[in-house]
């Protein structure tokens, strides 16, 4: 039976990514298709092992990219706090009108079980919405950062809860685990040599595993926390981001299993499908909600919206959060396959949101303006460019090296715009005219001021995407100027060309040749050398 459930989970997923939604939608009703030819998780063991490893994983890898800082910004954790605090006040009576009103499945559930579930229905899906940001390029714009503040939030409010369900008290050695920074330096001398092939996925598994799910077990804590801590134990490592992605398919692996033993609690009755239609219609009160409180923090209408459609969803987290309370028994089991519908469904109401969700903006702008507060928060505020002659998106060691070569011809004529704040900090500490902004976010030209005798954009951005889309928003602004832009791959470079950029710098090209001419160089000066120690005796012998 085991190729046919694999065969019918590729197939499932294949077949729902091919209408533009995410794959674990695919799993869920794989999940349900199992469990019409007989099977459930008695009779697959293994299948409950490997997805408690995705979670286990999920949350280590949600460490590893948690940079602390992100978390303790006003709009972060207020607005997610104040969020998951709203949406409970508001689902717990409507919960209860609906089981008053004559609904089964809620008529019988007491208060702390309804809170059980305005809980589980607070979250956001973090897939999700890592999805639409990578597929639109906005991951490291305002609205994504913020957006992915919050959903990390949230996935420590959920760890939090799964801690607290484990019941039994910790042991008094728990308290040791206070030490565990201590071990960091160890930890990362260990990290610095195991290289960067499979001993760095062990390194990565073991860490996950052994050290946070193993140990925090051991003295009586939640698995799924110990992965968390040590996730960000490793976050400030170096190769902490390069550990994240080559552990990705392994947890994106063990995640199927979850979404399979999601679907394997039994299929959905009409009734149950219902109830989850129901509970999709409460996913505008979100949006809402996630739009006022963020406008409340000083953010333009346009950076609430876009990150409140982002969020406009039901979370992976919340079936993790109802799984735990079904497998305690404080909630009936068919609650974790109405969930499963609940989300599906959201997908399919957040996917055309999101794609419309500039058009949208545009349609009502004045009236979204109206909830904006002033002065606006210092990310979101207008950018002022002055009057440069050249500009330069994206101050990495490119940028920066371009910006270098540049001032040493055109001193004071130069600007360049990075998105990361310490990035920008450390440039103008450096004596470089750089300002915050990122060029892959539509509200970045919005934002941007015009500079009547801009000559030449430099794209020094490191995605191919972001650099696409500067210059259809540069098109769309009708600069007139030169462009050029750097690339990874041929067929990058034909599509900006395309595009009407005047120039294509190919990294990997580039550096062939300019390591050849550097040896040329050197091999060039060796031979002048070896002249010289030649032609000196015979001097010094006449």
């Amino acid at each position: 039976m085991e190729p046919a459930i694999l065969i019918i989970t590729l197939t499932c997923g294949i077949l729902v990514s091919r209408i533009g939604l995410p794959p674990l939608i695919g799993y869920l009703v794989a999940g349900f298709m199992l469990f019409l030819f007989g099977l459930d998780e008695t009779s697959l063991p293994l299948l409950e092992q490997l997805a408690n490893l995705g979670v286990t994983l999920l949350l280590f890898a949600i460490g590893l990219k948690l940079d602390l800082r992100s978390l303790f910004k006003v709009e972060v954790w207020a607005g997610s706090s104040l969020h998951l605090i709203g949406s409970m006040l508001f689902l717990v009576p409507l919960l209860k009108l609906l089981g008053l009103l004559g609904l089964e499945q809620l008529s019988g559930l007491a208060l702390d079980q309804l809170a059980l579930l305005a809980f589980a229905l607070s979250f956001s899906s973090t897939i999700f919405a890592v999805k639409v940001l990578e597929d639109k390029g906005d991951m490291q714009s305002l609205y994504g950062r913020i957006a992915i503040g919050i959903l990390i939030m949230q996935d420590i409010f959920a760890v939090a809860f799964l801690t607290i369900s484990k019941g039994d008290m910790p042991s008094i050695w728990a308290l040791g685990l206070l030490l565990l920074p201590l071990a960091k330096p160890l930890i990362y001398k260990a990290f610095d040599r195991v290289g960067h092939g499979e001993l760095l996925v062990l390194f990565g598994l073991v860490m996950a595993l052994v050290v946070g799910a193993g140990l925090f077990e051991l003295v009586g804590l939640k698995p799924d926390l110990g992965a968390l801590v040590i996730g960000i134990l490793l976050a400030g490592h170096a190769k902490s981001s390069e550990l994240a992605k080559s552990l990705f398919y392994f947890k994106e692996l063990f995640l199927v299993a979850f979404f399979l033993t999601v679907g394997l609690n039994g299929l959905p009755s009409f009734s149950d499908i219902g109830l989850a239609a129901v509970l999709v219609l409460v996913v505008p009160i979100k949006i809402v909600l996630f739009l006022y409180l963020l406008t409340y923090f000083k953010l333009r209408s346009r950076t609430s919206l876009m990150t409140s459609f982002n969020l406009g969803n039901y979370s992976e987290f919340g079936l993790i959060v109802a799984a735990v309370a079904t497998s305690k028994g404080w909630l009936p089991a068919h609650w974790m396959v109405i969930l499963a519908v609940a989300l599906s469904l959201s997908f399919l109401f957040a996917a055309p949101l999101n794609a419309a969700s500039s058009r949208l903006y545009q349609k009502y702008q004045s009236r979204l303006q109206k909830l904006e507060r002033h002065p606006l928060h210092p990310e979101d505020r207008p950018i002022r460019v002055g009057n440069p002659r050249f500009l330069i998106l994206g101050m990495g060691r490119i940028g920066s090296g371009a910006y270098d070569e540049l001032a040493n011809k055109f001193e004071g004529e130069i600007l360049g715009i990075e998105h990361k704040q310490e990035l920008v900090d450390f440039h103008r500490a450096e004596g470089r005219n750089v300002v915050q902004g990122d060029a892959s976010d539509t509200d970045f030209w919005e934002k941007l001021d015009r500079a009547p005798n801009l000559e030449l954009v430099l794209l020094a951005m490191p995605h191919h995407t972001g650099n696409e889309f500067a210059v259809e928003q540069l098109k769309r602004l009708d600069y007139q100027g030169k462009l050029s832009a750097i690339v990874q791959y041929s067929e990058d470079a034909i599509s900006l060309k395309e595009a009407g950029v005047h120039s294509v710098f190919n990294l990997y090209e580039a550096a062939g040749a300019g390591f050849v001419e550097h040896v040329v160089h050197e091999l060039k000066s060796g031979q002048q050398h070896e002249a010289d120690i030649v032609i000196e005796p015979q001097a010094n012998a006449s």
